[in-house]
């Protein structure tokens, strides 16, 4: 796995558990037990070869940091395919990805030529891991990964991660005050995880040092690598929509792969009504077959690799068609009630704000006091109340209900 995205608790020292543990036992306690896990981090981290400067440098006065509770929270409402689609690809996310593409046409030249990997693909990997460099996260990554090494659920995970980032430092391919990402430990343009950074960086800029954080091109060719390593084919698509016939039950599923023959002797063609043709492929319903059908190849499977979701894998894949030029899906999701782009999830909550809600700064981001939020007011009009953010909820807001 490239990156966390989703820990369920299984066991071990809990949130609640370590903060019931460090209150009774004091402030000296709580740092003799943090102070005795780095030192075993110590010894961990000469075994590997990383030297004593370098982890003094790293670690001292070093404390826990706040992100253990990010193992047990769960989301409180369920995000749809179609509201998770319709945040990740849409027109400010679509304008930027060409914009970026043309501003870095050179460098992505050159690591398709070398790597195979589309262009396309790797600007929507940067798009959506962290809006092309907007948001890779605050958290100095040391910090979190000793803390979560130490009192963490996956401790030994943690700390072979918390020794991995040590070793990027004493490569110097980062600066200490530069490795910050997410609660988890990834970091850079692209979002790794230490271990697996060191597993796939590559230099794109010529300075001897791969660096993600601050040289985009090696953020893009490090991403390119791990798809290509990952099972990318070069000059093979990533896949297709399809148009089913009325009533398909017949097989579906991504490695449920078959002929091209075998999809259009089963009533299926291109979205626009073209034979379908191609390598064996495996068909996608994400929604279901009333929803946009796909029939998909080994390559959606590499770019499934980069973050085990589909959904994840498909957004990649939808965004890298809109930034080269091509529509938006020709089946509709089938909701009567559409998601919504970031601009207007945005206006949702100022629109919930100036309705006395205090959600914090309108970002776009739908964290649990919107969600919270948008289920009050929902209860408010009529609405049920489902703390989804759609487009009844920003009419009703417009409408001043």
């Amino acid at each position: 796995m490239r990156r966390i995205t989703t820990i369920k608790a299984r066991g071990g020292r809990s949130l609640a558990g370590l903060a019931l543990l460090l209150a009774a036992s004091g402030p000296a306690r709580a740092d003799e037990s943090f102070q005795a896990c780095l030192a075993s981090l110590h010894q961990a981290a000469t075994t590997a070869g990383v030297s004593d400067q370098v982890f003094e440098s790293a670690t001292g006065g070093l404390q826990p940091n706040d992100v253990l509770h990010f193992q047990t929270e769960q989301p409180e409402f369920h995000t749809d395919v179609w509201d998770y689609m319709a945040g990740l690809v849409d027109d400010e996310r679509i304008a930027d990805g060409k914009a970026k593409a043309a501003e870095w046409a050179a460098a992505l030249n050159k690591i398709e030529a070398r790597f195979g990997v589309d262009a396309s693909i790797l600007v929507a990997v940067w798009g959506v891991e962290s809006d092309f460099g907007k948001t890779y996260g605050t958290r100095p990554i040391v910090q979190s990964l000793a803390t979560l090494g130490c009192y963490g659920q996956r401790a030994a995970y943690f700390k072979s991660e918390f020794v991995a980032a040590l070793k990027i430092l004493q490569r110097g391919d980062a600066a200490p005050d530069r490795l910050l990402g997410s609660w988890a430990g990834a970091f850079g343009q692209t979002q790794f995880m230490p271990s697996t950074f060191l597993r796939n960086a590559v230099d794109i800029d010529g300075d001897d040092h791969p660096n993600i954080v601050d040289s985009i091109p090696d953020a893009l060719g490090t991403t390119a690598n791990y798809l290509g390593k990952s099972g990318w084919t070069r000059g093979l698509g990533w896949g297709f929509e399809v148009k089913l016939p009325d009533g398909y039950a017949g097989p579906s599923g991504r490695k449920n792969r078959h002929p091209a023959s075998f999809w259009a002797g089963r009533g299926l063609t291109k979205a626009d009504g073209r034979p379908v043709t191609g390598p064996e492929m495996g068909l996608l319903l994400p929604a279901g077959p009333r929803g946009p059908a796909f029939l998909v190849t080994r390559n959606f499977d590499a770019v499934y690799a980069y973050n085990a979701a589909e959904v994840y894998a498909l957004a990649i894949c939808s965004l890298a068609d809109r930034i080269a030029g091509g529509g938006p899906f020709a089946t509709p999701w089938p909701v009567d009630d559409p998601g919504l782009s970031r601009v207007e999830r945005r206006e949702v909550q100022t629109r919930l704000q100036d309705k006395g809600y205090a959600i914090g700064n309108p970002d776009g981001v739908m964290g649990t006091k919107t969600l919270q939020a948008a289920a009050d007011y929902q209860d408010r009009v009529g609405l049920p109340r489902t703390g989804r953010v759609s487009a009844k909820l920003l009419q009703a807001l417009r409408d001043g209900r």
